[in-house]
């Protein structure tokens, strides 16, 4: 199967651009795979999703905290808030911000984004 071009840009920088044979994104929806040629869509990414991408290297995993996806035939459009790989994220740092999160959503969200990410790589 065609790779697909990819493009994952938070508000502060370009994360990652590249081709992949898919990618899979956790949407308000549920969880989404795409590939080439791929239906036109548009959609609310997770406050606390994940974001999956798989090329010819393997497998890169990556919490994106909140924005949207944009899909054509052809290319993969991620725009969020922020984005970690999971490698770069402290697992008991993100256990203790979920924990200390309290009555704020976003902040829960966020690490529990974290932690999925990192448990989504180890699996």
């Amino acid at each position: 199967m065609a790779d697909i071009d990819v493009d994952i840009v938070t508000v502060e920088r370009r994360f990652w651009t590249g081709t992949a044979s898919m990618v899979v994104a956790k949407t308000t929806e549920g969880e989404l795979g795409i590939q080439s040629g791929h239906e036109p869509l548009l959609g609310e990414l997770d406050a606390g999703g994940t974001v999956t991408v798989y090329t010819d290297e393997g497998r890169k995993v990556a919490a994106v905290r909140g924005g949207f996806l944009s899909v054509t035939a052809e290319k993969v459009s991620i725009l969020g808030e922020e984005a970690h790989w999971s490698g770069d994220i402290d697992r008991a740092a993100a256990e203790r911000a979920l924990s200390e999160a309290g009555e704020d959503p976003e902040a829960a969200a966020a690490a529990r984004g974290r932690l999925l990410a990192v448990d989504k790589a180890g699996a």
